[in-house]
């Protein structure tokens, strides 16, 4: 059957963002850390901000969408609140801090700060505190809410124990975050795949067929409950506020996207004909199309390779 393995990997590399705009990001988040660190030396000394890259790019499944744009998180972090402000006060310092850094004006989301940058990208700044030091997990500042206990660090901590040395999860996770930008639709979020990808990921030594197994593990488990709890601190459910509309488009989807994965792999000769099945999910800007040559194999050879689950996950 065909072999798009070489094409997922292809895929893999055309997610990736293009040097230049990586550089242009990191020189932008230095000087997003100098003004912070600026500003509350000058206006509140008493916070003493710290910065930790976490998210996407931290355990590196980050991915250009298919607007080519792409995000980074840097979370700011303080340790002491000796005036006792709210966290929504922390948000709006930190925005405070940032304002005329583009020509976009700060944006103060629910859980974060986010700064537009006209090459395509941006930053959010999410706020965290460690409560006179006796919290093992920071709490993170939720907008016109209460400080909510968070810890991004855990998370990449345990995403980096579960990857496999080869970086099939890693890719894995990119293609389910692809899928989901080329659908949107009120599609899950790139955290929502990723703990999805840690939890239901299948080994192979093939990129199409890890895919496939993983498509399948995952809907097999979501039948039989939906949900995507988080591995580690605050340990919440991330679906827990989806709706049965946005509950079917997301099985629905899935659904379509198995039944064209088990024809490409196990059914499709061709590998062009493959690509297009597989380009009509994953989208048409970064998934190649394949050759016009026909492969045949027994449905045997497609087990030659490593197949295994993912570690326990206790979630």
């Amino acid at each position: 059957m065909a072999n798009c393995d070489s094409l997922f990997k292809e895929f893999d590399a055309n997610l990736q963002i293009p040097q230049p705009k990586k550089d242009q990001i990191r020189k932008s988040n230095k000087a997003l850390r100098d003004q912070i660190r600026n500003y509350f030396k000058k206006e509140h000394p008493e916070y003493k901000p710290t910065f930790y890259i976490q998210g996407s790019s931290k355990i590196r499944n980050r991915i250009r969408t298919k607007d080519d744009t792409c995000d980074q998180d840097d979370g700011v972090y303080f340790k002491a609140n000796p005036e006792n402000v709210t966290g929504t006060t922390l948000q709006k310092w930190v925005k405070d801090a940032v304002d005329g850094t583009t020509d976009a004006t700060p944006s103060h989301r629910k859980k974060c700060i986010t700064v537009d940058y006209k090459a395509g990208y941006n930053i959010d700044l999410p706020v965290f505190l460690f409560d006179k030091d006796k919290d093992s997990h920071p709490k993170l500042a939720v907008k016109n809410e209460d400080f909510k206990m968070d810890d991004p660090k855990e998370f990449v901590e345990e995403f980096n124990r579960r990857k496999d040395s080869n970086g099939q999860l890693v890719r894995i996770t990119r293609f389910l975050k692809a899928w989901c930008d080329n659908k949107r639709e009120k599609m899950p979020n790139g955290l929502s795949m990723t703990v999805l990808a840690m939890k239901y990921y299948q080994k192979h030594d093939r990129d199409d067929i890890s895919f496939k197994y993983t498509l399948t593990e995952i809907e097999r488990n979501l039948k039989v409950f939906f949900s995507c709890v988080m591995p580690t601190t605050p340990y919440d459910d991330l679906f827990a506020g989806y709706d049965e509309d946005r509950r079917k488009n997301f099985m629905n989807n899935l659904a379509d996207l198995i039944a064209d994965a088990k024809t490409a792999v196990d059914a499709e000769e061709n590998q062009l004909n493959a690509s297009k099945l597989w380009r009509d999910h994953l989208g048409k800007t970064y998934f190649p199309e394949g050759k016009d040559v026909k492969e045949r194999s027994s449905s045997a050879a497609l087990l030659t390779g490593t197949i295994g689950t993912a570690r326990p996950y206790h979630g």
